[in-house]
């Protein structure tokens, strides 16, 4: 009983922590601050367990409160933030290839990663064309059937033998998301052969013609394996009509 009572308050504490870690992930690109109403929409939780929860975040300097009681991000996450973004050199490595992928083809190369049951747009250079898709980075979508997702899906946690055998990479979806919309992806590893993301080409459907399609599926898979040795990464063994 005495261990039972030892080990309950830690539970109770981590459990606090998902709630109050909620609150702050429920901020979206474009929020300058939240209500009440909006948090407890956004999080599923009653208005008075956001105020209470709110409480450390405020004293840590990752949340304010406004005078209409309304709550907006503080300086400590732009501070955190600039810390991953100044430890975390997959940038150094991405953006290059994705600027190559677009000059040799002329159209928009993208680097999406999984997060849940959601694929983020982590990176992304637009073509120069005026007829393009328009995602932004930082964008979140769903894990549909497009080509990018169905990358993420394959191969994480970890790469499922049975769906990668029946892959023919680069996958390539037309009209998945967007009816007018193609793309082509290829999986990019990290250390310890584990997916770091997907390396995708998109462009509206009359541009990929038979031709185009022809000559983007071996600059994908090239990028892609370069973008693996690049960051360490190294490709699991995979069946070998699907290799990268």
């Amino acid at each position: 009983m005495a261990e039972k009572a030892k080990r309950r308050p830690a539970l109770e504490g981590v459990a606090s922590a998902d709630r109050a870690l909620a609150v702050l992930s429920a901020f979206r690109k474009g929020d300058r601050s939240l209500s009440l109403a909006e948090l407890a929409d956004r999080t599923g939780l009653v208005k008075s367990t956001i105020m209470r929860l709110a409480i450390s975040p405020e004293e840590h300097g990752c949340l304010a409160r406004e005078d209409d009681g309304s709550y907006r991000l503080d300086a400590e996450v732009l501070r955190l933030g600039t810390i991953y973004t100044q430890s975390f050199r997959l940038e150094a490595h991405v953006m290059p290839m994705l600027e190559e992928l677009v000059a040799r083809t002329g159209e928009t190369a993208a680097f999406d990663v999984r997060r849940g049951e959601q694929r983020l747009c982590l990176f992304r250079v637009d073509s120069p064309h005026l007829l393009r898709m328009h995602v932004r980075v930082s964008d979140w979508l769903p894990l549909d059937s497009s080509a990018i997702a169905q990358v993420l899906r394959a191969f994480t946690p970890r790469p499922l033998p049975a769906c990668v055998a029946a892959l023919d990479l680069p996958i390539v979806t037309m009209g998945a998301t967007d009816p007018h919309a193609g793309s082509m992806a290829a999986p990019v590893f990290g250390p310890g052969d584990k997916l770091a993301g997907a390396l995708a080409l998109s462009a509206p459907v009359i541009r990929w013609t038979p031709e185009a399609l022809a000559a983007a599926r071996p600059t994908v898979l090239e990028a892609a394996g370069t973008l693996t040795r690049r960051i360490g990464g190294e490709r699991p063994a995979l069946p070998r009509a699907a290799a990268a």
